[in-house]
């Protein structure tokens, strides 16, 4: 259905940011779930039909569990550590790509020219862990 949501997307001229603020969520959470990593609420999924020109089935299946998502075919590490983050690039990494072309064009973000650091960060629910990437980015040259 990605494919169905990223073609209404461009046919509306709208980017996946201006759709995220549409549908009403973080950004970056929100395209995932557009790319079919996780579901919406009723509400966004409303919103987001609405931006879409979608119908009652497409609009339902956005509120779904997805069945099958990206990344579930790769081999996973048995670390609980190491298994998150591949969880999380798997969950998040299709939307991140989408938005890193859309903010900055076509290219990557090196992994050479890189920087990465980790905090704690204190929170009322038990302290969290924040990882900061830090890539610069590359653009394709097609000559």
């Amino acid at each position: 259905m990605h494919e169905r949501i990223d073609a209404a997307r461009r046919a509306a001229g709208l980017s996946w940011t201006e759709l995220a603020q549409r549908v009403g969520g973080p950004r970056v959470h929100t395209t995932a779930a557009l790319f079919g990593q996780h579901p919406l609420l009723a509400e966004q999924a409303r919103r987001a039909a609405d931006a879409l020109g979608m119908d009652a089935e497409e609009t339902e299946r956005l509120i779904e569990i997805p069945r099958e998502r990206i990344g579930s075919r790769f081999e996973l590490p048995a670390d609980p550590t190491l298994y998150r983050f591949y969880e999380a690039l798997a969950v998040y990494g299709p939307a991140l790509r989408a938005l890193i072309h859309e903010e900055f064009g076509d290219g990557i973000m090196s992994a050479i020219n890189f920087n990465i650091d980790l905090r704690r960060v204190a929170h009322p629910g038990g302290d969290r862990v924040e990882v900061v990437l830090n890539g610069k980015f590359l653009p394709y040259q097609w000559e």
